[in-house]
């Protein structure tokens, strides 16, 4: 090839080469541009989606739905604090049926759910230091009885007074054990456990022929005349409440009228409440340990209380709902949809809530059908994604 032709074919080859690297780079770039534009658009859609907008819906819309609205003034409210209990055994009314020493299970009296009266047998047991027990008291009495025959003119003195020392000391065994202070004649070892006090047996913890430690209780003997609930209250509202004020438990409907007997001097780290005890008799048997009910108290007046009554801006119970971790009402803004807005709440009282902030007099909210609301909300939200 002459040396013209080879300086040809370079002048031609270079614009193409040239053309070739310009190719590759914008293909090289394409897929990154592409790639950093999606994530983008994608981390977008979710954030828009996060964020529950305002939903409009006509008057027959609301209605259909069961949807209520209120326009918020402050109102004057009976200060009655609502709060969650649970009914639980009185400790005056409640005891445990144990054995004083090792024993065994010979025979059962009574069972769970039984009522017994007072003096009932509950479990007869029997025991090798009870039948030392009883085989002490038995010669101790015997021999006292004798002495004490003789008189004074035929006993020392001395003789007379071991002699009441031993029958004393021998009933008292027996009566550490659980045993009657007098001997019945037998030295068997049995001994029957009654019942202190009427009330039912809760608990039944043991079988027939069972080999018992001291203190191992067989029964829980509960007096269910009156019981106790334990009510949880914010901690900045127990202090209002006072021992030996009214109360008021309700279960399925019924009112029972309790007395309160203290108020908790702890706040639970965990949950930031407390817990006031309240005293309820228990006429009709309508109440049990581990029963969940609600309590309405009769609280002291506060700086906003007014001839009886407190002045607050509330809103019902049930227009409160959580969305996105927070506290929100449904509020409708100037364009006639309703959307959530965070508030801050304080007590309860009766049927409705304090709010402190997020919302003012002259707020139209939803006042029933906050829950069918967000619901409709949530669904609409995960339609548009």
């Amino acid at each position: 090839m002459s040396e013209n032709t080879m300086t040809q074919f370079r002048l031609i080859s270079l614009p193409l080469t040239v053309a070739l690297l310009l190719a590759l780079v914008a293909c090289s770039k394409s897929p990154e541009g592409e790639s950093a534009k999606a994530p983008a658009a994608e981390s977008d859609h979710v954030e828009s989606g996060e964020a529950a907008g305002p939903v409009k819906m006509d008057e027959a819309a609301l209605k259909a739905a069961g949807i209520t609205l209120q326009t918020l003034q402050p109102s004057s409210l009976s200060e009655e604090l609502r709060a969650p209990g649970e009914v639980v055994d009185s400790a005056y009314g409640t005891t445990l049926i144990t054995p004083r020493v090792e024993s065994l299970v010979v025979r059962r009296h009574a069972k769970l759910g039984d009522e017994v009266r007072a003096g009932a047998p509950l479990a007869t047991l029997a025991s090798v230091e009870v039948s030392d027990a009883q085989a002490d008291l038995r010669i101790a009495e015997q021999e006292w009885r004798r002495v004490s025959a003789l008189g004074r003119e035929a006993v020392a003195g001395r003789r007379i007074n071991e002699a009441k020392i031993a029958v004393d000391r021998a009933r008292a065994k027996a009566q550490a054990y659980g045993l009657p202070g007098t001997s019945s004649g037998s030295v068997n070892g049995q001994f029957t456990l009654t019942a202190p006090h009427a009330g039912r047996i809760t608990e039944d913890e043991f079988i027939v022929g069972e080999r018992i430690e001291p203190g191992k209780a067989l029964f829980r003997l509960v007096d269910e005349s009156t019981v106790w609930v334990d009510a949880t209250l914010p901690s900045g509202t127990v202090s209002r409440i006072e021992a030996g004020s009214p109360a008021t438990v309700v279960i399925g409907g019924q009112r029972i009228a309790g007395k309160v007997l203290r108020s908790a001097h702890r706040t639970s780290d965990a949950t930031r409440t407390a817990s006031v005890r309240i005293e309820v008799p228990n006429k009709d048997d309508r109440l049990h340990g581990g029963d969940f009910v609600e309590v309405y108290f009769d609280a002291g007046s506060s700086a906003s209380v007014d001839n009886g009554s407190i002045t607050e801006l509330t809103v019902p119970t049930e227009a409160l709902v959580q969305l996105q971790g927070e506290t929100v009402v449904f509020r409708r803004n100037a364009a006639g949809a309703l959307e959530p807005v965070p508030v801050r709440i304080g007590e309860a009282i009766g049927d409705r809530t304090i709010v402190r902030e997020g919302v003012k007099a002259g707020d139209v909210v939803v006042a029933s059908g906050a829950f069918t609301l967000k619901s409709q909300m949530l669904k609409s939200q995960l339609g548009e994604e």
